[in-house]
């Protein structure tokens, strides 16, 4: 029995050491970045009996493992399982939330994303990327309004090796492939066991052909590449760490590597270049105008030199080449590449001026950034960030730019499909004239979708994807745009809502003024509705609906403020059923109380006014009290005494003065009344009190009180336009009298104009004595006030709105 349990005994510590051996091993990989050997490792050492600490460490690195090597399935099912135990991420781990929330989108589980997204939004406040994911994620439709104008064909040019980043040279195309010719050298990547990246060049593009429909995403029917062939695009762009940041340089068997010819199924390709062409990854490429230059990125990898940055990485670096007599000759590095972090996927404007490339430098806003810098004959400026309206938290790269300047590039930091996704934004230079734009589908897709080049029409072009199998099945698409697309918008949906109660309220009419044209929406059941609206655009929301106040909500719509809905509450209009009279509620501490009434009238023929918002503002406090008036046009509210108040009108079409009501104490009534008059275009208003000296023009002291009251009605009605008709008495010639009229016209608006209303607001009219008051004509005796009374200004609305 002692020999049985001590045999047992060291069974068990053996199969301990194992385990412990194999996490070494795991880890060892998994730090070399040497991710499919460390996934298989670590799946290995997960089948055993590990602390609940070393187990989770571990399951978050064979998560990640996959991850980098683009397998999101596998990468989904292993941070389902770590979230599956409630465990709360937070720090460093908190990147569990994004990674999982990405490999769903990938997989193309949106609903589920968007919540995995909400909850990394509450770990990390200050990455604003999941709000516009949740947002998208709530209808991915919307990226679909142009699918139906692009065609995507899957060209004859593709191996089932990593082929990606096409590039316009001559009469043909250079790429990136993984390839290799089947009796060449292989040379492996330890990042996923691949083939390193060289340039190919295909001669004449009229060889290339369509052979399946591309798909766009995963087929049933096609297994999911897990990183045994091809390289991991969409990570192979310096982020920290990446699949060209490495720090195991692979290893070799066979002959012949830089064999120049390699038979691919459709067509013949060629290396494109001996010189250019190493051991190590060669990427994405530009070139001049006149194809006499390329801009290519390397490893730090030159003139038979390996370098590494401070903490033994490889970094990717941008270098240059001349061509001469067929052959690419004094390659250099660019003057602001560096060992400790990478620079690379350059792109030339058609002049040759300015050159947008990717970097991880310091000072960025993500993992990688999209950089400019001037170009000039082959001397090169200072590199310029492109800025937060193009970079992200995430990762932008693979930067182009069309004949017209329009920049086209990839990134997972903005809102998208999955993976990478290709966006747009229109340059002038390096200024951005436009927000960030989805191309949508079919250009992109739930998986990596990147290195897209076209004409300045976007008429046709070409892009990489590796949409066909997941992971690292990277090929080249064609496209051809077929009719005109659709305008982009951003949708925005508006709620209504009682204030009190905070239901929904449906059959709620809302007008939407932008520019000054109206479009009449109506809520649904849900109190809600939803529309498509540009970018960087004024708007107006005005609710209204029976038996509730009016309200009116100013909108200026930006990438941020569409993340959420846009909210307007109305409050429900108490009335008193036996006057039909609105009655507000005031919520002003105070001792002691009066009551304001008062009836809104229009100044045509004095008729009650129903359906205005009247407003009461307590001086003392602030607090405002909001009633709409019934058909009767009454209103009532209770005030404190000793406050001074503004009362207000507001309905659309009118305009009102509004009132000054003065404190009030204990020997003052207890009711007080205060009617409210509202114009509109076409009335003819009085300015009280705008009186002139007998033959004299000039604005008197009492009379600029009064003007100033017009001022302000000028400054809150911005588009109201008006005509100041001036009067005179009947003393003084009819010819004095008319000149004297159109003199006081033109002291009101300059008075005004000085006070900053614009003159072109304003018309004048002077009508002498032909429209007196009263009876004081020529040869009727009068006292002086009687004349004063004739000697005035006043003016009609020509337009209000």
């Amino acid at each position: 029995m002692n020999k049985i349990i001590l045999t047992f005994c060291m069974v068990l510590l053996a199969t301990a050491c194992t385990i412990a051996q194999t996490l070494k091993d795991a880890e060892y990989h998994f730090k070399q970045m040497s991710y499919l050997n460390a996934s298989e490792l670590f799946e290995q050492v997960l089948k055993g009996k590990l602390s609940d600490a070393d187990r989770q460490a571990a399951m978050i690195k064979l998560a990640y493992s996959y991850r980098q090597m683009r397998d999101s399935q596998n990468a989904e099912r292993v941070y389902h399982e770590l979230l599956s135990k409630g465990t709360a991420f937070s720090g460093a781990d908190a990147k569990v939330y994004l990674y999982y929330a990405q490999a769903l989108a990938s997989n193309g589980k949106y609903k589920e994303a968007q919540d995995i997204y909400e909850q990394y939004s509450k770990v990390e406040i200050a990455d604003k990327r999941s709000g516009g994911f949740q947002k998208l994620y709530k209808n991915v439709d919307v990226l679909n309004r142009n699918a139906t104008c692009y065609k995507v064909d899957y060209l004859s040019i593709n191996t089932d090796h990593a082929d990606f980043s096409p590039m316009y040279y001559k009469n043909g195309l250079v790429f990136n492939s993984s390839r290799v010719n089947e009796i060449g050298l292989k040379r492996m990547f330890a990042w996923d066991n691949s083939h390193f990246l060289d340039m190919y060049y295909l001669s004449d593009i009229n060889q290339l052909t369509a052979t399946t429909p591309a798909g766009l995403g995963s087929s049933a029917d096609d297994k999911l590449k897990i990183g045994k062939k091809g390289k991991a695009v969409g990570e192979d762009v310096y982020t920290p760490p990446t699949a060209n940041d490495t720090r195991t340089i692979g290893t070799f068997s066979g002959s012949n590597i830089y064999r120049n010819f390699v038979e691919t199924p459709g067509v013949k390709t060629e290396s494109f270049s001996k010189s250019l062409n190493t051991k190590y990854h060669e990427g994405p490429m530009t070139f001049t105008s006149d194809g006499k230059r390329v801009i290519f990125t390397r490893n730090n990898y030159n003139n038979g030199k390996y370098k590494t940055s401070t903490d033994k990485i490889n970094k990717l670096k941008i270098y240059t080449a001349e061509e001469k007599s067929g052959e690419w000759v004094n390659i250099k590095e660019i003057p602001f590449d560096n060992n400790d972090y990478s620079t690379g996927h350059p792109s030339l404007t058609k002049d040759n001026k300015l050159m947008y490339f990717v970097s991880d430098m310091p000072g960025g806003y993500g993992g990688t950034d999209i950089y400019v810098c001037e170009y000039n004959d082959g001397k090169f400026g200072k590199p310029i960030n492109m800025g937060p309206t193009i970079n992200t938290f995430g990762n932008e790269m693979f930067p182009f730019v069309d004949e017209r300047g329009n920049l086209y590039f990839s990134s997972d930091g903005h809102p998208g499909l999955g993976d990478l996704d290709i966006f747009y934004v229109k340059l002038s230079g390096t200024k951005v004239l436009s927000t960030v734009s989805n191309m949508g589908t079919p250009i992109n897709s739930s998986k990596d979708d990147f290195g897209l080049i076209t004409d300045g029409e976007r008429k046709a072009g070409y892009f990489s994807s590796n949409r066909k199998r997941g992971g690292t099945d990277d090929d080249i698409y064609r496209f051809t745009r077929e009719c005109d697309e659709k305008p982009e918008c951003q949708e925005l949906q508006v709620i209504v809502y009682d204030a009190d109660s905070k239901m929904p309220l449906d059959n709620t009419d809302v007008a939407v003024v932008e520019n000054g044209k109206t479009v009449m929406k109506k809520t649904d059941s849900n109190g809600s509705f939803r529309m498509c609206i540009d970018l960087k655009k004024e708007f107006a929301f005005n609710a209204s609906r029976d038996s509730y106040l009016p309200n009116s909500v100013s909108f200026t719509s930006t990438e941020s403020n569409m993340l959420k809905a846009l909210e307007i509450p109305l409050m429900r209009v108490t009335m008193n059923d036996s006057t039909d009279v609105a009655i507000a509620k005031n919520t002003s501490p105070c001792l002691a109380t009066k009551i304001v009434k008062g009836r809104v009238t229009v100044t045509k023929d004095k008729s009650s006014l129903g359906g205005v918002k009247v407003t009461l503002t307590n001086e003392c406090d602030g607090t405002i009290q909001t009633v709409v008036t019934g058909p009767n046009g009454r209103y009532q509210f209770e005030i404190c005494e000793g406050c001074e108040y503004t009362i207000d009108a507001t309905k659309d079409n009118f305009a009102s003065k509004g009132n000054k009501i003065e404190k009030l104490g204990k020997d003052d009534p207890q009711e007080i009344n205060t009617n409210l008059t509202m114009f509109e275009e076409g009335d003819v208003i009085a300015i009280d009190n705008i009186y002139y000296n007998y033959t004299k023009y000039n604005i008197r002291p009492d009379a600029a009180a009064e003007l100033n009251k017009l001022l302000l009605l000028m400054r809150r009605y911005p588009n109201m336009r008006i005509e100041v008709r001036s009067h005179t008495d009947s003393r003084a010639t009819t010819e004095f009298n008319q000149t004297l009229s159109e003199n006081r016209s033109a002291s009101v608006v300059q008075y005004l104009v000085k006070r900053g209303i614009a003159a072109n607001r304003f018309e004048t009219s002077g009508y002498g004595e032909t429209q007196l008051l009263n009876e004081c004509a020529d040869g009727i005796e009068c006292t002086e006030e009687q004349h004063q009374t004739n000697r005035r200004s006043e003016f009609k609305i020509i337009q209000l709105k």
